[in-house]
C-alpha cells in the first residue's frame, strides 16, 4: 500500500549533532558536521537532522547556517531540532527549513529524555506549530506513543509525530522480553492511531542494527531519524558503511512486512 501517510519506502533521516560533540571536546574546527552531512547524503541519507540546543553543546548557529545552505543547494531536507522557546522559533523562522521537530529539552540531561508534553504544553506547542507551519517548515512533534499525546499532535496542528523509541531500544538491549513486547505494541498502536488522525509517522532515539527491523515493520511509519548510533558505529567502518548497513537493514525489514 502506497500512500503519503503508509509509504513502501522508509525514509532514513541521520543526525549529525555528535560530530559536533567531538569537534566540540577539543574546541577544534574539526570534525565538521557538514562533510558529515556531505557523506551521509552520498550514502543515501533522505534527510539531514541537526538539534540546536540553547546550550550549544554539539551544533552551533553557524552549523544550522552551513547545513541549511548544503541541504538547499542538494536539494535534501533539513529536519531542525529544537526547543519550544522564543530564541529557537525566531531561528527556525529565520531559515525555513523544510521541518522542525520540537522536543522537550533541559539543560541537566544527557540527551533528549521522553516526549514533549503536548497535552500540558499545549499553551506554548500551538502559537508555535502556528508560526512554523505558516513559514514553509513540516511541523513535527517527537512524543511518547500515548494516545493522548499523539491526539493532542494533531489538535495543535502538527502535520507529523515523531515517536519516541527509546524505551523499546532499552528493552532490546536488556534482553527483558515482556518490556520488548510492551514497547513494540505501544509503539504499532501509536503508529496506527496517529494515521488515522491524519498524521505522518516518524520514529527515533536510541535505534541501532539491533533494533531497527521491528521499527522498520511498522507500515504506518513513514520516517527513522537516527543518529548517535550511526556517528559511533562510523568509528569502526565509517559513516558511509555505517548508514549504508542502516539503509540494507531498513529495506529488508519493510520488504517483510
Amino acid at each position: 500500500m502506497t500512500s503519503r501517510l503508509r509509504p513502501d519506502r522508509l525514509r532514513l533521516g541521520v543526525n549529525i549533532d555528535h560530530v559536533a560533540t567531538i569537534r566540540n571536546a577539543r574546541g577544534e574546527s574539526y570534525p565538521e558536521p557538514l562533510r558529515a552531512a556531505e557523506v551521509a547524503i552520498a550514502a543515501g541519507a533522505d534527510g539531514i537532522t541537526a538539534h540546536l540546543r540553547e546550550d550549544r553543546r554539539h551544533i552551533s548557529d553557524a552549523d544550522i547556517d552551513a547545513l541549511s545552505k548544503l541541504c538547499v543547494a542538494r536539494g535534501c531536507p533539513l529536519n531542525f531540532e529544537m526547543a519550544v522557546t522564543e530564541e529557537m522559533v525566531g531561528i527556525a523562522l529565520a531559515h525555513r527549513p523544510h521541518a522542525a521537530c520540537l522536543v522537550p529539552e533541559r539543560r541537566e540531561e544527557v540527551t533528549t529524555e521522553g516526549g514533549l508534553d503536548v497535552v500540558k504544553g499545549r499553551a506554548v506547542i500551538e502559537p508555535a506549530v502556528r508560526a512554523l507551519h505558516a513559514a514553509g517548515s513540516r511541523v513535527s512533534l517527537f512524543v511518547e506513543a500515548a494516545p493522548a499525546q499523539i491526539t493532542a499532535s494533531a489538535e495543535v496542528g502538527a502535520q507529523v509525530v515523531e515517536l519516541h523509541t527509546g524505551a523499546y531500544c532499552e528493552a532490546v538491549r536488556a534482553g527483558d522480553a515482556g518490556e520488548i513486547a510492551f514497547h513494540l505494541t505501544r509503539l504499532q498502536t501509536g503508529a496506527r492511531q496517529a494515521v488515522e488522525l491524519g498524521l505522518e509517522v516518524h520514529a527515533g532515539h536510541g535505534i541501532d542494527y539491533a533494533t531497527v527491523a521491528a521499527v522498520a515493520a511498522i507500515p504506518e511509519i513513514a520516517e527513522l531519524n537516527i543518529g548517535h548510533f550511526l556517528i559511533g558505529e562510523s568509528i569502526f567502518i565509517g559513516l558511509d558503511a555505517a548508514i549504508r548497513r542502516m539503509r540494507v537493514l531498513m529495506d529488508a525489514s519493510r520488504a517483510g512486512a
